[in-house]
């Protein structure tokens, strides 16, 4: 019968014909049958199913094989015995080179026929053991994909104890290879159900043999942090991550990260490779696994792998597709404390992206993820306050989204409180940090010293101090001076991309401040000018220049020579009068300050706009020509006041410092009126329209310091002593400027005191800032001849004001509601006279006032060490992108020819004498020295992260162009020591 069959199979019939053929012998084979006809039929369709050429000839060996196991079970048992089937395992079936790939479906089919047998058990000891030496020899996907069928309906072939341990583990290995290629869906869905049979194999395992499991992760972790593997695992082994069950997720973290063995490098390699898994599209739980690991990871203050692996993969993020995971980007966003705080901030210019990405998806998920993103990116203003550079566009890329509130925040913070971690992967891949593209340098953040930093670099800006600091003399004996030099002199001439000021700190530290608090940088840069004047004034005189200037009198040379550098250039003079309302007599007394502190007018206050004729005015700085006649006749303060009547109101008592409020019909502010010398100046429209002016209720300079300088009565409980009285009387007190300083230092003052609540609170007014300011300057009559003699007019008789031209060059800009917390920076910009100093001629010197100002000088913002390119427009918008960030200290300079300053004159021609500083020879040697070793660290440096590259794995492509990049985009707080981008190892080299 056997012949009769393998006749009709391998004749050249139709199949229907051979069908009914075949049928026949099939039914003949029901019957009673000789045991060597069965083994004749048996070999025969053996040989059949597995040699077939064709799906037909295969289907009749499995037919016969079916209705032999079934009708002659014990021919066929003792056809398929232990011998045979380790044969067809360990040999093969068929000639060399073309053995059959059908063998283990073969014994699956023929298992069937043999479960109750004696030799049942025989056979499954030798599938137990043969299926573990296949799966060691690391077969195809198709080969596991049998093996897993062959075990899954025959759970007894499985191997036992801890070969099955070793069963799991190398089936891992064996998924660790799956590839696919192709790119056909039919080919791709094949694929899919072929990883699932096998991965679908360890869940049956796992879920009768629980202790498994963790050995299997095991391995699977080895696999995956491989970093000396020549080709990437397969996104396959995500189908093994899905089935292990979620009750062991803590366990299996805390082990993984407390593992001392497992290196950072290993770890960070690791979750690379689980981040790509997300696009397994099968995949289920994968993001959890990778948001515990990654709070594990926190858990252990591990934040640099965190920082790193998300950079490494935020890039994946392409219109349509999603990645990563929202809580993955959540934990990163919130590393409130990491060591390289700059790293986060290049995750900011992804986010666009990523909004427009959820935007797209257009689902209920996609929509909770768009909220939660910007709950998430509002925390991190709130706790990384002051980048606007880098906030704007992602502030507009979330608009219209919903805003948490303040508590809302906290909570979100206080939950994702991280702290600071040392870099340990400092060594393997450091971030080369180059020098700004500004060309200056930034200041590291010490521990809350943002403060400190924006002072130093608005003080670094002001052209004409730094020169003179950095002209000091060695040997000059002021110690503090000496480090400032030093301080500005690498700030000038290092090459490093920020350096730390740690030596300056703690030598320009106030007494009663407290280490690591975030303190007033007002209270600060008043502390520090102090200090440098009195070290000074001490007996440690400096600034010889001025004594060659051939332009100055005798008289005049003395009285600058005897003034210390802290009082030439931020030195001003201020005449406060009282004047008792009976008897009409005026005492008065005059001071020296180095800045004025502005308070806000109460919110009834009338505050002026800005085309009003003010003592103090806000101009359009191109249209500024240098005036003929500066000085107009005022008489005295009060000459063109009546005598007060009894029926007069009388302002209500107020504190000094907030130098009270007028009632109406009170006496108007003495200084309005004619007290501007320029009446031309009067309508000049404003260079920057809207941006330089208030809005119609909103305060500006100009109204702060009118109201600084506006009367103020002294009443009832503020009575003033008169002596000529010799009784308290009500009184008016005026406080009039006598000498404007070279560099004017204006402090809005935003912190008040609050009874209810027992705390400093601040005001978040935005106050529109001037460009270009002109202050009132009272002149005295010994002060006009010298005008006269350089040109001015003579004003008829007494004393007049002068308008004095400032223009702006650093705002301090405070980021936060509470002078104890929150984020300082500044925006800067050199003002230097841009048109030299000509000689006299017919006694007048040539102007300086007629240059183009500007615009055109480049501003600066210096975020400790973040230093970037800025301009006027962002000074001025930024309290309205950023209600938190306002100014708060601000720096004007004295515009030459703006008034009868022979400093002006002095330090032009100094400069044009000596052009740029020359400093003593230990300092340049320190710098060179400096400059050399920080070359040396970026060699070293970059030979390391070239070997770190090239240990990073590939994202592996489990079907071509699954995970391809189309988006070619490569663009790249707080007041933790690292705020603004520091904490590069690089930076540290010295210190200052």
């Amino acid at each position: 019968m056997d012949k009769i069959l393998e006749a009709v199979v391998m004749s050249s019939y139709p199949n229907n014909v051979k069908q009914g053929l075949v049928r026949r012998v099939i039914e003949a084979a029901k019957q009673p049958m000789d045991s060597e006809q069965c083994w004749s039929m048996l070999e025969l369709s053996t040989k059949l199913y597995l040699l077939g050429d064709t799906k037909y000839k295969r289907e009749i060996g499995k037919e016969v094989l079916e209705v032999y196991g079934h009708y002659h079970p014990e021919e066929f048992e003792e056809f398929f015995n232990v011998r045979f089937l380790l044969s067809l395992l360990q040999e093969g079936y068929g000639p060399l080179g073309k053995r059959s790939h059908y063998v283990l479906d073969y014994i699956q089919l023929g298992l069937q026929f043999v479960l109750e047998s004696p030799s049942a058990n025989s056979i499954f000891g030798l599938l137990r053991i043969e299926v573990l030496r296949k799966v060691c020899e690391r077969p195809s996907l198709k080969q596991c994909a049998k093996i897993s069928r062959l075990l899954t309906q025959h759970p007894q072939c499985i191997p036992m104890g801890k070969h099955q341990v070793l069963f799991c583990q190398q089936l891992i290995w064996c998924i660790r290879q799956f590839q696919c290629v192709s790119e056909v869906e039919e080919d791709i869905m094949e694929f899919l159900e072929q990883v699932n049979k096998v991965s679908g194999l360890l869940q049956r395992i796992w879920r009768t043999q629980t202790s498994a499991i963790l050995p299997s992760l095991k391995e699977l972790f080895t696999i995956i942090s491989s970093t000396e593997e020549q080709e990437a695992p397969s996104n396959a082994l995500a189908s093994v991550v899905q089935f292990v069950p979620l009750e062991l997720m803590d366990g299996v973290i805390r082990n993984l990260t407390n593992d001392d063995s497992i290196t950072d490098v290993q770890m960070m390699t690791a979750i690379s490779r689980m981040i790509d898994w997300v696009s397994w599209p099968l995949g289920k739980n994968i993001d959890k696994w990778i948001i515990a690991l990654l709070k594990g990871l926190a858990a252990v203050k591990k934040f640099s792998i965190l920082i790193e692996v998300t950079l490494s993969k935020i890039e994946k993020v392409t219109p349509g597709s999603l990645w990563p995971p929202l809580d993955v980007l959540q934990q990163v966003l919130l590393v409130l404390r990491a060591p390289e705080l700059d790293t986060v901030f290049q995750l900011l210019p992804h986010i666009p992206r990523l909004v427009v990405s959820l935007k797209k998806e257009n689902s209920n998920s996609a929509t909770s993820s768009l909220e939660q993103l910007a709950e998430l990116i509002h925390c991190m203003f709130f706790r990384f306050s002051g980048f606007p550079d880098l906030y704007e566009p992602v502030l507009e890329a979330v608009k219209a989204l919903p805003i948490p509130n303040e508590d809302r925040i906290k909570h979100l913070l206080g939950q994702n409180a991280w702290t600071s971690q040392k870099n340990e992967l400092a060594c393997f891949y450091p971030r080369l940090a180059s020098k700004s593209e500004t060309g200056k340098i930034g200041l590291i953040n010490l521990g809350n010293t943002c403060y400190m930093n924006s002072i130093i670099q608005s003080l670094f800006m002001a052209s004409d101090f730094r020169h003179s600091v950095l002209n000091l003399t060695e040997g000059n004996s002021q110690p503090l001076m000496t480090k400032l030099q030093w301080l500005f002199a690498f700030l000038e001439h290092s090459q490093r991309p920020a350096i730390s000021p740690e030596s300056f700190l703690s030598a320009s530290w106030p007494p009663w401040f407290t280490p690591g608090a975030q303190q007033d940088c007002s209270e600060y840069l008043k502390y520090l000018l102090d200090r440098l004047h009195e070290e000074e004034k001490t007996g440690k005189r400096i600034y010889q220049k001025l004594k060659e200037s051939s332009m100055m009198s005798q008289a005049v040379e003395h009285h600058y020579l005897n003034k210390t550098l802290i009082e030439k250039m931020f030195g001003g003079k201020m005449m406060t009068k009282i004047r008792c309302l009976k008897c009409l007599n005026v005492s008065s007394r005059e001071e020296v300050f180095t800045d004025l502190s502005l308070a806000f007018p109460p919110p009834d206050r009338h505050v002026r706009g800005s085309t009003s004729v003010l003592p103090v005015e806000e101009i359009g700085p191109q249209f500024i020509e240098p005036p003929e006649n500066t000085i107009q006749l005022m008489g005295s303060p009060w000459s063109q006041r009546k005598a007060p009547t009894a029926g007069d109101p009388a302002a209500p008592p107020m504190p000094v410092e907030t130098l009270g409020v007028q009632e109406p019909g009170e006496a108007v502010n003495p200084l309005s009126g004619n007290a501007v010398g320029v009446d031309a100046a009067k309508d000049t429209p404003s260079a920057f329209g809207e941006q330089t002016c208030a809005p119609k209720d909103s305060r500006s300079v100009p109204d702060l310091i009118n109201y600084f300088l506006s009367p103020e009565r002294l009443t009832a409980e503020n009575k003033y002593h008169c002596e000529k009285c010799a009784s308290l009387q009500d009184a008016e007190k005026v406080a009039e400027l006598t000498e404007g300083p070279h560099y004017l230092i204006l402090t809005l003052l935003r912190f008040s005191f609050d009874p209810r609540t027992m705390k400093r609170k601040k005001i978040l007014d935005n106050v529109s800032i001037p460009v270009v300011l002109k202050l009132p300057i009272l002149v005295a009559p010994e002060e006009t001849k010298e005008d006269l003699q350089r040109g001015k007019d003579r004003p008829a008789s007494g004393s007049g004001f002068m308008s004095v031209v400032y223009d702006l060059c650093s705002v301090v800009v405070h980021s936060g509601v509470s002078s104890e917390s929150g984020h300082y920076y500044c925006y800067s910009r050199e003002c230097t006279d841009t048109i030299p100093h000509g000689q006299p001629q017919d006694g007048v010197p040539k102007p300086a006032s007629d240059k183009q100002l500007d615009f055109e000088i480049q501003w600066y913002l210096f975020n400790d060490t973040r230093v970037s390119f800025s301009s006027f427009e962002s000074v001025s918008n930024v309290t309205s992108f950023f209600p938190k960030d306002t100014a708060y200290v601000l720096f004007y300079r004295q515009r030459p020819g703006s008034q009868s300053c022979p400093l002006h004159e002095a330090l032009a021609e100094a400069g044009c004498l000596h052009g740029e500083p020359s400093l003593h020879k230990d300092l340049m040697e320190a710098i060179s020295k400096d400059n050399i070793l920080y070359l040396q660290e970026q060699e070293k440096e970059a030979r390391n992260r070239a070997a770190y590259i090239s240990a990073l794995p590939k994202s592996p492509l489990w079907w071509r162009d699954f995970d391809k990049d189309k988006d070619d985009d490569n663009s790249s707080g707080g007041c933790s020591p690292a705020a603004g981008g520091g904490g590069s190892n690089s930076f540290h080299g010295l210190v200052f």
